[in-house]
Order: C-alpha cells, then sequence, then structure tokens
C-alpha cells in the first residue's frame, strides 16, 4: 500500500438519501486508495453513523427551497484514516451510554466508539460543527 497522505472532500445536501451516498463515496475513494476491505467496512460504517446525525440534527424543513449543507472528509496518512462531517448545527453529539432496549436512535456514537481508535467534536468559529473519527490503518 501506498505510504502518501490523500484527501477526499464531498458536499452533500443535510437530506436521508446523503448517508447513501456519502457511503458509496467512501467505499469508492477508498477502494482507489487500495484500503483492505475490513477498513473500507469501518469507515462506511462510521460515515453512515456521522452522516445520519448531521442529517438529523441539521434537519430541513419544508419552507427551505435549499436543504442545508454538509461536508464529508476523507483524509488517509500512512497509519490512519480521518473522517470528518461537518454542518451548519450548533448542537453537540451527545454519546448515550446505555440506549434503551428497542431504541431506534441512540446507539451511533456508541458503534463509533467501538469501530474507531477516537472520535471527537469541535466548533467551528464561524458556526457548525465538524464531528471526526480515527480508524486504525496499521
Amino acid at each position: 500500500m501506498n505510504a502518501a497522505s490523500y484527501t477526499s472532500e464531498l458536499e452533500l445536501a443535510a437530506q436521508a438519501d446523503a448517508v447513501r451516498w456519502g457511503r458509496r463515496h467512501t467505499r469508492d475513494v477508498l477502494s482507489a486508495w487500495q484500503l483492505p476491505d475490513e477498513r473500507i467496512d469501518d469507515a462506511q460504517l462510521a460515515v453512515s453513523e456521522l452522516v445520519t446525525n448531521a442529517v438529523r440534527y441539521v434537519g430541513t424543513t419544508s419552507l427551505e427551497a435549499v436543504p442545508p449543507r454538509i461536508r464529508l472528509t476523507l483524509h488517509k496518512e500512512p497509519h490512519r484514516l480521518l473522517v470528518w462531517v461537518t454542518d451548519p448545527s450548533n448542537k453537540p453529539p451527545i454519546l448515550n451510554a446505555a440506549p434503551t432496549a428497542g431504541a431506534e436512535n441512540g446507539r451511533g456514537l456508541l458503534i463509533l466508539e467501538r469501530i474507531t481508535k477516537e472520535w471527537s467534536y469541535y466548533f467551528l468559529p464561524t458556526g457548525g460543527k465538524v464531528v471526526w473519527c480515527s480508524i486504525a490503518l496499521g
């Protein structure tokens, strides 16, 4: 595998199909970067969780002519893959340590915690936030 660093960005409308497009973009890009299938699967799951949360918390209304935008950034370094999802919401992600049985929501950040080396978030000075994670490649 090539030890070079690579970056890819994709801007998405904050709507339900953003998750599908984010996963597809992730698989296509990471396959081109020749990452192992297991890491691609982990990255796709991480992207699904991060983009789903961004879409859910940014939300759209029927009054908006153009839905808000989110940005997916993939950055490969020699020993790790970084995934960033940027959205215009100022609501921080909250880890639900014990989602109730049968709950449809609340597991995303727990999944992220299990499949990534680390994750966190930060607020942007212009508004909005970035939620990111790191996936070990070595």
